[in-house]
């Protein structure tokens, strides 16, 4: 089984359409703000070497795939979700 977490900021565009698809579909994804939270980014930045925002962490029980850019967010969740 894969868990989905989702780094984001409340006031970017492209994070507020990954969200906006997460709550339509009802979705469990748990979801990061990395700007109340700045564990949460420097997790995003030790992984990924950006802290750019939307992200998505999928972990499976081998490894950890991350995730950018809203569209390819949106598409995978359609696909496998």
């Amino acid at each position: 089984m894969k868990n989905l977490a989702l780094y984001y900021k409340p006031t970017c565009p492209f994070c507020i359409k990954v969200l906006a698809h997460i709550k339509m579909h009802h979705l469990d994804v748990e979801l990061r703000n990395k700007s109340s939270h700045p564990e949460f980014e420097a997790e995003l930045i030790e992984a990924t070497g950006k802290g750019m925002v939307p992200c998505l962490r999928i972990t499976s029980d081998t490894e950890d795939t991350w995730m950018h850019e809203s569209s390819d967010i949106v598409a995978y969740l359609k696909t496998n979700h």
